[in-house]
């Protein structure tokens, strides 16, 4: 197979968003397990910080498959983490709220992130981080957009 220039710079950054994604989470596991999580855990109870969510709601936020969240959280509320709220918009999808016990566990990270992204801050550079994140952010839109449009002429 010939891949012309656009499908081998989509096949780098695909390529290169994999090996990223699993250096973060091979990260975010260092820097949770002094507290108690994994870094899913540490996910989930992140998302719904200062907002409890819906599990879609989550699910849809970070990317990740609802069956996944829904898993994680039962963990979470098994392990007195977090806890199940009533949803006023929606009597069946309930959500998600960090306990004083999620809460504390995710504040036992802060000073090893603290850390840590000061010394990926030295050895980057904040303002190629903050061009990185914007890069990011607008290609992510970009895919949604596209895989919105792709699927509607994917339809029959």
């Amino acid at each position: 197979m010939t891949e012309n220039p656009d499908q081998r710079l989509l096949s780098g950054l695909a390529l290169a968003s994999f090996h990223l994604n699993g250096q973060f989470l091979d990260v975010a596991e260092d820097l949770a397990r002094p507290a108690g999580l994994t870094a899913a855990w540490w996910q989930v109870l992140g998302a719904v910080l200062h907002t409890p969510q819906s599990v879609a709601d989550i699910a849809r936020d970070m990317g990740i498959t609802r069956q996944g969240v829904q898993r994680v959280a039962n963990l979470l509320v098994d392990k007195g983490l977090a806890e199940y709220r009533t949803n006023p918009a929606h009597r069946r999808a309930k959500l998600v709220a960090p306990t004083a016990a999620g809460l504390a566990a995710v504040d036992g990270i802060d000073p090893t992130h603290a850390e840590f992204a000061a010394r990926l801050v030295a050895e980057v550079g904040a303002d190629e981080l903050a061009r990185t994140l914007v890069g990011i952010r607008a290609l992510s839109e970009a895919l949604d957009r596209l895989a919105d449009s792709a699927l509607d002429r994917l339809s029959p």
